[in-house]
């Protein structure tokens, strides 16, 4: 907590909460949060093992509990006290993952919201089959909705910037990693909380384990679809993130 000042609810609500080892961790979707979150399970208790609990589970069976659901003191102990972490990804890299996971397989969710609004505001003359299904959006197409101050859409956290949610201006975090160094620094937070010493972090693909794994050479590929004015808006989008994680900046200062 920086100060003496309690953030409001809104900004902790990404904060999962993890008593017996008295450790808060702050959700960044695809820097590694499924597995971070199958790992709070095995620490709460909930589970013997982060391999035998599937996504959905850890996604969504509400067995762990996020900080803006305890009262104002318990919210200012837990601050005060527990470890505070957050795992950060290089953020042009983070997202053309987001795009891949949520644009390029089967989704029941992002195909028929975010799909089918990017595709009827960013494609001229597009099919009637593609503006029903949303599906088949183009990484170009996902960026200029990004982009855009008018999008049609408000944005979605696995593509929101992480100071937005994580509020790290707010909240004094003891340990902020890395995803491109996860392995090691993830078992180092495990240490230092005092973690069993045979729990070590799931390193196996969440899903679409055939898929190839998103890293900065294909990373470039995608970038490589843009303009060279859109891949430096795209960049100074993620400007606040790119400079209080000390990420170098691909394409330049801005």
């Amino acid at each position: 907590m920086s100060g003496s000042r309690l953030p409001a609810p809104h900004h902790v609500s990404r904060i999962y909460v993890e008593d017996r080892h008295r450790l808060l961790y702050c959700e960044v979707p695809k820097a590694g949060c499924s597995n971070w979150k199958r790992v709070l399970m095995v620490l709460s208790g909930l589970a013997n093992s982060p391999a035998h609990i599937q996504h959905q589970a850890a996604h969504y069976s509400n067995s762990l509990r996020r900080l803006d659901s305890y009262d104002r003191a318990g919210m200012a102990r837990r601050l005060r006290t527990y470890t505070k972490a957050l795992f950060v990804r290089e953020p042009l890299e983070r997202l053309v993952s987001a795009f891949r996971d949520k644009f390029e397989q089967p989704n029941t969710y992002y195909h028929p919201v975010f799909g089918r609004a990017i595709i009827a505001r960013y494609r001229p003359n597009a099919t009637r089959q593609a503006l029903s299904s949303g599906s088949g959006v183009t990484f170009p197409e996902f960026v200029r909705y990004l982009l855009d101050p008018r999008r049609p859409l408000g944005l979605d956290i696995h593509w929101e910037r992480v100071g937005r949610l994580c509020s790290p201006c707010l909240v004094r975090y003891d340990f902020i990693g890395r995803f491109e160094n996860l392995a090691a620094e993830a078992e180092a937070l495990l240490r230092l909380v005092g973690a069993p010493a045979n729990l070590t972090f799931p390193r196996f693909k969440d899903r679409h384990r055939r898929e190839e794994r998103t890293g900065p050479q294909l990373s470039r590929r995608y970038l490589a679809q843009l303009s060279a004015d859109e891949r430096r808006r795209a960049q100074d989008f993620y400007l606040t993130d790119y400079a209080m994680f000390n990420y170098s900046r691909p394409f330049g200062p801005g």
